[in-house]
């Protein structure tokens, strides 16, 4: 390892940077003794319900002290053979390791963590204690399933916390940079910190990017287009067309009202709306409103009668046409869904197709949300959601980012505070920490009825607006693409969701996860995708007999959707419609940034 001492910086910058950590060490402490004095020291209220939880394993754990005796004689042979692969190396002779990270563990990829006796042994016994931990704790008998979940999951989070690389001693990589900088790189790393904590008003909140690299309209979101119409809830855009002709049927976008609408327009070369654009289609996408307390009565029925059917309402009477193709997204999917089985009931057939992106319409198969949602939490939450109104957009943030805490918590960690670096311009986290807002009425019903009560795929189990909402009675031609590795809307919840409608259905498997699969333009040439028309299947056999295909999905989407009906019209200028723009796109409402 090259630990050869570089210059010191200018000795006034060191000085400046020291007088920046004081004053603001000195200002949030001060700001916190006074939060503190405000608010009373309450007691500790466990409204996760983690401590139960836990508890609860412990006494089942210590009652079958002998598989618990297994366990520890497995773990002392893992060391023992941790210690004799060590001494070999020592001696210099090969040895194979005992514990190796997995291909994608980005956490342990410089070579230090190989090459180093040390680290190397450094990393060894983390991964032997962190594999006894789990195994420990996923297999005690007599758990109740949701106090297990809970268990495997704050257990992970754990000892994801405590691995050797998130410690300055213990990861080579920080340990080179102090040599190097002589120690500048903690110093900086410790003004990040007091940086971030000022930002969140008191709360850590990690700088994942340089968000002033990014401007909404200039390059993000910039897909040129115009806001044709808007109320309290969404503003709807119509972008330009990138061709002489399109498809005679427009194309509307329900994006999730949990994320802005760019995450499909991030940059042009990435930009699912520009593709489509491209593609010969007439583009329309629901851009949401970021609520605050004066929304907080909106309703879920409130989304789907003043949001969703009044988009497909103006769609219409922009472009003159009776039939439309609609795409929705994650929660957007969940809408588009419930409007469809809302408009089977009054015979409404304006939207002659549907796709759904990574959609839950079935919640039987919740994944890692599901630790979060049961009536002790989603009771506490509703507490705080009615004395404000609303969600607040950071929290929601923060139990996403929790789900994959290496990539999206400990890697700033390290790079922010142990390395003394700032974040990359990265357009994906740009949009990540564009926090939204829920309204408080809207956001209870949607966990009390579709995760808990599980009641969308129940026929006639939601009513909305007078009508029973029924799943079945969908006769809509529909294309539903999940990740593989989604870990918000499980392929296999997807999956489940898909055979609940009654007409044609493409069920397609991406590659990757909840954003990158879906986010993934031709041009990448990424992940591939499956296919296997025989939907009646369960999920696993569904991928056992399915055909792996290379590229997009986005063109297998394209070719579905063409085949439905292929018929083109000029062009439409969203300048010329029935409607009178409002003004440019993306518009003001996704332009209110809550940070």
């Amino acid at each position: 390892m090259d630990a050869t001492p570089q210059p010191l910086p200018d000795a006034g910058e060191i000085a400046k940077t020291y007088a920046e950590v004081a004053q603001r060490a000195s200002k949030l402490l001060t700001e916190h003794i006074q939060r503190q004095a405000r608010e009373g020291l309450a007691a500790p209220v466990d409204e996760l319900g983690i401590a139960q939880a836990f508890m609860d394993m412990m006494a089942k754990m210590l009652a079958n002290p002998y598989r618990l005796a297994q366990a520890q004689m497995s773990l002392a042979w893992d060391y023992f053979a941790l210690w004799q692969q060590s001494t070999l190396r020592l001696m210099g002779m090969n040895a194979a390791p005992v514990a190796q990270p997995a291909k994608d563990d980005k956490r342990f990829k410089d070579e230090q963590w190989q090459e180093n006796f040390l680290f190397d042994f450094i990393k060894q016994s983390y991964l032997i204690t962190a594999r006894h931990i789990h195994d420990s704790v996923n297999g005690v008998e007599g758990l109740d399933e949701r106090s297990q979940q809970k268990v495997n999951f704050y257990t992970r989070q754990f000892v994801d916390a405590l691995s050797p690389s998130n410690f300055a001693l213990t990861n080579p990589e920080v340990v080179r940079e102090t040599l190097k900088s002589q120690g500048q790189n903690l110093l900086k790393g410790f003004n990040n910190l007091l940086r971030d904590i000022e930002e969140g008003n008191g709360q850590l909140r990690i700088k994942m990017t340089d968000a002033s690299a990014f401007e909404l309209g200039k390059n993000v979101a910039a897909t040129p287009g115009k806001v044709i119409f808007q109320n309290d809830l969404f503003q709807l855009l119509q972008f330009e067309p990138a061709t002489q002709e399109v498809y005679k049927r427009p194309l509307l976008i329900f994006p999730p009202w949990i994320n802005k609408y760019y995450i499909l327009d991030l940059r042009e070369k990435n930009s699912f709306i520009k593709w489509a654009v491209d593609q010969g289609h007439t583009v329309f996408v629901m851009s949401w409103v970021n609520p605050d307390a004066q929304l907080a009565e909106k309703t879920y029925e409130d989304y789907l009668t003043e949001a969703a059917l009044v988009a497909v309402d103006k769609v219409c009477e922009q472009t003159g046409e009776q039939t439309m193709n609609a795409v929705g997204y994650c929660l957007g999917g969940t809408l588009l869904g419930t409007a469809l089985a809302y408009m089977a009931v009054k015979k409404d057939k304006r939207i002659a197709s549907a796709t759904f992106f990574t959609t839950m319409l079935d919640f039987s198969i919740p994944g890692e949300l599901g630790v979060f949602i049961d009536e002790q939490q989603v009771a506490g939450l509703e507490k705080k959601m009615t004395e404000r109104g609303y969600l607040e957009g950071s929290e929601m943030a923060g139990t996403f980012n929790i789900l994959r805490a290496n990539d999206l918590i400990w890697s700033f960690v390290v790079n922010n505070y142990l390395m003394g670096k700032d974040p990359f311009p990265f357009d994906l986290l740009f949009w990540n920490s564009d926090s939204t807002r829920m309204p408080c009425m809207m956001h209870s019903f949607y966990l009390r009825n579709m995760y808990m009560k599980n009641l969308l795929k129940e026929p006639d189990g939601l009513t909305l607006g007078g009508v029973p909402i029924d799943l079945g009675k969908i006769k809509t031609p529909s294309y539903f693409i999940s990740t593989i590795d989604d870990h918000i809307a499980p392929w296999q919840s997807t999956y489940l969701g898909a055979q609940r409608f009654t007409g044609p259905v493409r069920f397609v498997l991406g590659g990757s996860g909840h954003i990158a699969g879906i986010i993934n333009p031709p041009a990448a040439n990424k992940y591939g995708y499956w296919l296997n028309g025989k939907l009646t299947e369960p999920a696993e056999q569904w991928l056992e007999y399915a055909q792996q295909h290379t590229g997009s999905w986005w063109t297998d989407w394209q070719q579905w959707i063409s085949q439905l009906d292929n018929a083109k019209v000029p062009a439409r200028n969203p300048s010329q419609g029935k409607l009178k723009p409002i003004e440019d796109a993306p518009g003001a409402y996704v332009k209110l940034r809550l940070a």
